[in-house]
This record gives C-alpha cells, structure tokens and sequence, in this order.
C-alpha cells in the first residue's frame, strides 16, 4: 500500500505541475475521447465533461460518466482543470457541458450565486459529503477549540488545498469566527503537495493539521481523524451534484435521464474511488471504473 500511495502522490503532482498552465485560459484539455478501450465513436453528439484531476470525487465520477454515455451512444471529451472557478466558469458560458462531482449547496456556493442562471441541476448522487479538519490517529486533540493554544505544537500551520476551493474559503472563515486566524497560518497550494505533506508526518509520527472532506480515500489510507465540529463552523453535510451547462437536459435528453438514476451511498463510493485512485491509478482510469462497473452491475440501470 505504501508503494502504491507514493507512486500516486508523486503521479498526482506531475499531474498538477503539467495542468498549471491551464487554469490562466480557463480550460484545458486531455481531448480524451472514446470508449474505455479509447476508441469508439457516438451518433448522438458529443459531451464534454470538465473535472480536476486532483480533485478525485470528480476524477472518478467523470471517468463514471465518460463509461456510461458512451454506452448509449454519446462521444465524450474530458477536459481538465485545475481549480473551481474557471470549470464553474466554462461550464456557465458552455465551454463544459458537465461538471460531475459539484458542492452547490455550501462549498460551492458563491459559484452558483454568480453563475447559477447559467448551470442546471442534473441530479445528486451523494448525500453527505462535509468538510473537515483533520488531525493524525495519534493526536491528543479531539475537536477545533483544542487548536487554541496549541500552535507552537504545528509550526503555527494548518496545511491546506487549492487556494480557489471551497473547503479553503470555509476554513479561512472558521479560523476568523474563532479567532484561530491569530495563531494559525491556512497553507494553501495543492491537494497533492498537502497530501504529501500528511504522508510525510504520519510516517513520521508527527504533528500535522489538514484540511480534508469526505468522501475522499485518504480519510482510509491515512491513519487520521476528524476533529469534532459541535458548532458546525466547516459546514453542514451537503449532496454531491451533477451540474450541467444550461439547456443541457434539452439537448441531451437520454444522458440527462442516465445522469439523474445515479445514486450511491458510502460503500458504493468509497470502492469506485478506491478502485480508481489506488488500485488501479492514474492513466488506467477506465479500466478502474470498467472493473468496478463489473464489481457492482446494478448500480446503474
């Protein structure tokens, strides 16, 4: 496992590094298109599916959606990005036509206050995604206000995500309402560079403070834990969305009603991800989802 985890963090960066350039002009491209074997051709139009690859609810429902579409005779483009604004963004102006693992209701809120006239709700596939703080297994602390008094212990550092994502904004917003913002400096640059960060001090046995969420694998490939939010100063629970550009329903009826059937609870989750993430890793993808379609045929009708 810990062979398996390095080679996807050090993957994941790559990965991030390569996709910079692409946030500046709003969308970048993997043109990935065709079946799962990459090759089949659709007649019934193509769909382009936006996502950030280090974002890996979105990863794995994307490459979910890319299987299922083309099974009913869509072609599928997979565009990537690299943070929320610029996908809610091109898929306001039409430039994606889904965006496959969403958080409208809280985490990406301010996105769809700006661009919600512009998205349609597809559907919600997931109902109790939240955002976390996170601290090791081994740690002493049990809740947030145990982060008071306690910052000498972590260098005065909570290590964050994408400096554009939700989770970032909420925590900057917790750390200000409880006056942790005067101890406490919210890190911000990658999901993979605060994973590798994690990785480096659980190995360790060091102190560390993240920001996570959940769904998401390394809540399971970490010996980590969730400090108690009694006040919910991260948030509620909120659904995991399918989005797609206005008019999409109407223009792709049958993707539309195949969207809208997907539903799955934590189990089913937490195996496509894992299955995609870790198992099977990056640039085999389709052969993870493929696989866990095979694992799991009644998911979806």
């Amino acid at each position: 496992m810990k062979k398996k985890l390095t080679a996807l963090l050090a993957l994941t960066a790559v990965t991030s590094l390569a996709l910079t350039g692409c946030a500046s002009g709003g969308a970048g491209g993997t043109g990935g298109t065709g079946d799962a074997d990459g090759g089949s051709k659709g007649d019934k139009g193509t769909i382009t599916l936006g996502f950030l690859p280090s974002w890996t609810d979105g990863l794995s429902t994307a490459y979910l959606l890319e299987n299922k579409l083309e099974e009913i005779g869509y072609d599928v483009e997979m565009k990537t990005l690299t943070d929320a604004g610029p996908l809610y963004t091109g898929l306001a102006q039409g430039d994606v036509d889904i965006y496959p693992s969403a958080w409208p209701e809280l985490t990406h809120k301010k996105y769809m206050d700006k661009y919600g006239d512009d998205i349609e709700d597809l559907g919600t596939y997931y109902e109790n995604a939240k955002l976390t703080i996170a601290v090791p297994e081994y740690s002493e602390l049990t809740s947030i206000e145990d982060l008071k008094g306690k910052a000498a212990q972590y260098d005065g550092k909570i290590i964050g995500i994408e400096p554009g994502a939700g989770l970032t904004e909420q925590t900057t917003t917790m750390l200000e309402e409880t006056g942790l913002n005067s101890e406490y400096e919210l890190v911000t640059s990658s999901t993979a560079a605060m994973l590798t960060e994690l990785k480096k001090a659980t190995d360790a046995n060091e102190d560390i403070v993240v920001t996570l969420w959940r769904p998401f694998w390394a809540n399971d490939a970490f010996p980590v834990k969730d400090l108690e939010d009694p006040n919910g100063l991260m948030g509620e629970a909120e659904g995991l969305h399918f989005l797609g550009t206005k008019g999409f329903a109407e223009k792709y009826p049958e993707a539309a009603e195949l969207i809208e059937s997907i539903k799955l609870d934590d189990e089913q989750y937490g195996s496509l991800e894992d299955m995609v993430v870790n198992e099977y890793g990056e640039g085999k993808e389709r052969e993870a989802v493929k696989a866990w379609l095979e694992e799991n045929p009644d998911v979806i009708k």
